[in-house]
């Protein structure tokens, strides 16, 4: 059975384990399909070596093993459908998690989540392929709200005018981080830039196993990931959710993610990158937000949409948590 969002993922089962996991990656998405796949592969083996004092059996179980195909090659590539195929070992005894129910997740994720930036802080991030260039560059995403805004009908540019007000108020802060990247004061890592809980693997007993869907690993800031893994993690109803009331920032999830993250990262993190963690958790949701904003005032041409009002109510959903959060702020700051 096939499933994913962008790319097609099936189970192989054999009659002896292990059981595998055959990928074909969305080539239309991914326009260098090939770095992709090293880049991930690269990131893997790098861990791996990071983690040589376990057994085999126990580093198929903590980090993506992936299967050479008859040419010593990562990935299989047919030219006349132009698909691209990768094949993993699959980790047995494990789960998923869609949302965060209790504290003792949202610790075990903050662990697996700052564990794969640690082991990584020392990867060269000059040999990663950029998979989706400006995917979290704030001027990109202005500049693509302000394209939007010239062919929006009037009808819509009103239904928004309280939203889009807000991104022109929010402007100078969310491009803070981008700006302390750009300068080098923070500096470039290895990140996994799809945080959300789901793309992380754990015990039955809850206990962090192994961080999936390195898809998106590229350059960027320990801020990216933090703030996006913040954002699915502490929102208490689903990213959709037109009943606003339901939609609150949860600190104690918040708390008890950044406990795990910090226990990983404390010997790679440096003062300035740690004292920026509440800001990027307020980035990546309002990023969120101007990107469902903006594809609403675009016609809905981005996101798939089950009604004509469906990504301005993403939008509201994300500006709703990014104004609980902001009440909450002192607190988390502290």
């Amino acid at each position: 059975m096939a499933s994913g969002h962008i790319n097609d993922t099936y189970l192989i089962k054999t009659k002896e384990k292990p059981y595998f996991v055959l990928q074909r990656i969305n080539h239309g998405v991914f326009k260098n399909v090939p770095g992709l796949i090293t880049n991930k592969v690269s990131v893997s083996l790098h861990i791996r070596k990071k983690m040589a004092h376990l057994s085999e059996k126990e580093l198929k179980g903590r980090v993506l093993s992936f299967l050479l195909t008859t040419n010593d090659d990562s990935f299989y590539h047919k030219d006349s459908d132009g698909n691209y195929w990768n094949m993993m070992i699959y980790i047995d005894n494990s789960v998923t998690f869609e949302m965060v129910n209790n504290e003792e997740v949202a610790y075990e994720g903050g662990k697996l989540f700052g564990d794969f930036l640690n082991q990584t802080s020392d990867f060269d991030v000059s040999k990663l392929v950029e998979v989706i260039p400006k995917f979290h560059d704030m001027s990109f995403r202005y500049s693509q709200f302000k394209a939007a805004l010239q062919s929006t009908p009037k009808e819509r540019l009103y239904k928004a005018k309280l939203y889009i007000d807000c991104v022109t108020d929010l402007k100078e802060e969310m491009h803070i981080l981008q700006n302390l990247k750009e300068s080098g004061e923070i500096k470039l890592r290895t990140t996994h830039n799809d945080t959300k809980i789901s793309n992380a693997l754990f015990t039955k007993n809850n206990k962090g196993l192994c961080v999936i869907d390195t898809d998106t690993v590229m350059p960027g800031i320990i801020h990216y990931d933090f703030g996006d893994a913040i954002r699915t993690i502490c929102n208490t109803a689903a990213e959709d959710e037109i009943n606003l009331d339901l939609v609150e920032f949860n600190a104690t999830y918040y708390m008890a993610y950044t406990k795990g993250f910090l226990e990983h990262m404390k010997s790679s993190i440096t003062p300035l990158e740690l004292k920026h963690l509440p800001l990027a958790a307020k980035t990546m949701i309002f990023i969120m937000a101007l990107r469902f904003l903006t594809d609403y005032l675009n016609g809905d041409v981005y996101y798939k949409t089950k009604y004509p009002e469906h990504n301005l109510d993403r939008a509201k959903n994300q500006f709703k948590l990014l104004q609980s959060l902001s009440q909450q702020l002192s607190k988390i700051q502290n």
